[in-house]
């Protein structure tokens, strides 16, 4: 009598202990999805690396409470990052550290998000190398930005003067470069994907000549890489809600996996959230970099990457150098 008495006080115990487990693991759950976060990012590769996550959302299958803004330029989204409006954002590399150095350190860097989505593209035939770029005339996006500091920092590693060796013509808009090289026999211009993909769809002159990422490894042996867009952080938001940042950065690095393995159905995400159009998306995703490097290998790269930028102009990097408080290594 006395064993079923205490087996029966066992089996009691071990269901008690299995419900409040149960009831602790939903109260979390719900805990993390009471917590909004508010997430900015750009049109273009920043935000095609997201877009498994926005959709998990629209299914109501997301593990966090995320709320998603894609803006068309940065000047969109830059004061709600450091205000807290935004609690994470995918913005260019340079402007993070801009931010960071303009807010006092009220922004932190997670993850590199996409590396070099930068490539030459010609009518003609000529171009092979660097040094072929010599004399020509260069048409390009991106003045006083990173496209502009990463050709000089290229063609000065082959030793290139951009005040005299060549001539660099830069417009406001992708639009305005694709007008000039249907124009010309012989155009050369330097843009980003996807535009570098419509171009080439509307234009069958055009061919992707240099790898503007691939040639800058070559100059640097691979100790830094061309790093185009990062996801940032508040500060503050990151201190109170470590947890969910670190799931967070596990649910990026899956729909990351997702569109570069599923390149079709991403495409068709892509679209969905009127980041580019599906046809363009699907021939550029594979140019497009898309990635998640985060922890010590993204700072030993983007903080690589920012010194190039600062010896070249400061002001690129927000003046100065930032220090190791700006990388979150989880």
């Amino acid at each position: 009598m006395m064993k079923k008495r205490v087996k029966a006080l066992l089996i009691i115990s071990l269901f008690t202990i299995a419900m409040i487990l149960t009831v602790g693991c939903s109260k979390n759950q719900k805990n993390n999805k009471d917590v909004e976060i508010n997430i900015a990012s750009l049109k273009g590769p920043t935000s095609m690396g997201l877009v498994k996550i926005m959709e998990d959302k629209d299914n109501d299958q997301e593990r966090l409470n995320y709320n998603f803004t894609i803006a068309g330029t940065a000047d969109e989204i830059t004061a709600g990052i450091v205000s807290g409006e935004y609690d994470m954002a995918a913005i260019p590399a340079n402007l993070a550290s801009v931010l960071y150095n303009k807010s006092e350190g009220k922004v932190v860097v997670a993850g590199i998000n996409t590396l070099g989505v930068l490539y030459i593209v010609e009518t003609g035939e000529e171009i092979k190398s660097v040094e072929d770029l010599k004399g020509k005339t260069i048409y390009s996006t991106g003045k006083g930005t990173t496209p502009e500091y990463t050709l000089n920092y290229l063609l000065a590693s082959k030793g290139i003067d951009v005040n005299k060796d060549l001539t660099i013509e830069y417009k406001s808009e992708a639009t305005e470069v694709a007008a000039l090289l249907s124009e010309s026999d012989n155009g050369i211009a330097m843009l980003p994907q996807p535009y570098v993909t419509t171009v080439m769809m509307n234009n069958d002159k055009v061919r992707i000549a240099l790898d503007v990422a691939k040639e800058w490894e070559k100059v640097d042996d691979g100790d830094s890489a061309v790093t185009t867009g990062v996801i940032v952080i508040n500060k503050k938001f990151l201190e109170d809600n470590t947890e969910l940042v670190n799931t967070f950065l596990d649910d990026y690095k899956n729909s990351v996996d997702y569109v570069n393995e599923n390149i079709k159905e991403a495409a068709l995400l892509i679209e969905k959230f009127d980041i580019f159009k599906a046809a363009v998306a699907e021939k550029a995703i594979p140019d497009c970099n898309i990635t998640l490097i985060t922890g010590e290998e993204m700072k030993s790269k983007l903080s690589a990457y920012l010194n190039v930028l600062h010896e070249q102009n400061p002001n690129s990097v927000g003046g100065q150098l930032p220090k190791d408080d700006f990388y979150y290594i989880p």
